[in-house]
């Protein structure tokens, strides 16, 4: 009975991971067929004719904006874990007066749509000059991650030993050395989930795009897409090549850093 109750488990398992996957798979089909083909009922279930004129496509128009989409999520990584790794220490460990209120604001941040933060930087960008410019996304971007990270950094840095500040603070280190040296490299796991998390962010963002950089000459890969798409024109094979060069990246990372996302997210979920 266990044995046959876990081939049922396996089974539905694997027609679930079928389900969530079929829409990449469509992706990719999509992306190797024919624009003649685009319109053909029913469609076919393989690239049976497949082509890579959609990828070539990607090869001569995208990758400008691939680029911006790695600086603009490079940068957003960067700003984040400048911001976010002191502010976790400061609350994890110093204590200082009214953390509990900062932490309950930093929980309200980020339940404040992306849409209306966007009109607001829209109002505030335009005053400073800042639209249409890739550092101004990356300022806007970090608004949606500075918070989750400063909430990691807090969860992790909680559990730390003090016995380890002590240790440090009895060697002569004051409060940045000892964040510096002592905290920060013991603290890997929750860097990279928050670097993982803020990158992935930055990279699939099309609100802040959309809304303050609609114009620029740096646009990132969210808003390249949409020059295969007009009025009288949809090149959907490029549309889908575009999609799938796209997801490679964060792929990637997730597959690379999926273990100490893992420890990082539930760091601080058990107390001894």
């Amino acid at each position: 009975m266990t044995a046959r109750r876990s081939r049922h488990r396996t089974v539905v398992g694997l027609l679930l991971t079928a389900v969530m996957l079929f829409p990449v798979y469509w992706m990719v089909n999509v992306s190797l067929t024919p624009q003649s083909d685009m319109r053909k009922s029913p469609p076919d279930l393989l690239p049976l004719r497949p082509t890579f004129e959609g990828y070539r496509a990607v090869l001569d128009d995208q990758l400008p904006y691939l680029g911006t989409s790695l600086l603009i999520g490079l940068g957003t990584v960067a700003l984040t874990l400048v911001l976010a790794a002191p502010a976790g220490f400061a609350l994890a460990k110093l204590r200082p007066s009214g953390s509990g209120v900062l932490g309950l604001a930093l929980l309200i941040a980020q339940m404040i749509p992306g849409i209306v933060m966007a009109m607001g930087f829209y109002g505030v960008f335009l005053d400073l000059g800042l639209l249409n410019s890739w550092w101004g996304l990356i300022i806007a971007d970090s608004t949606i991650s500075v918070p989750f990270g400063v909430m990691i950094f807090t969860a992790f840095m909680s559990g730390l030993p003090g016995e380890l500040l002590a240790a440090a603070r009895v060697d002569g280190a004051g409060t940045w050395r000892t964040f510096w040296s002592v905290v920060l490299p013991v603290s890997r796991n929750a860097v990279v989930t928050v670097s993982l998390f803020s990158f992935l962010w930055a990279w699939s963002d099309f609100v802040f795009a959309s809304t303050l950089d609609g114009g620029g000459e740096m646009r990132p890969i969210t808003l390249g897409i949409y020059q295969y798409i007009g009025n009288n024109n949809q090149e959907w094979n490029a549309i889908m090549a575009t999609a799938v060069v796209a997801s490679v990246p964060a792929a990637v990372l997730l597959v690379l850093a999926q273990r100490y996302v893992a420890a990082g997210v539930t760091a601080g979920a058990v107390k001894d």
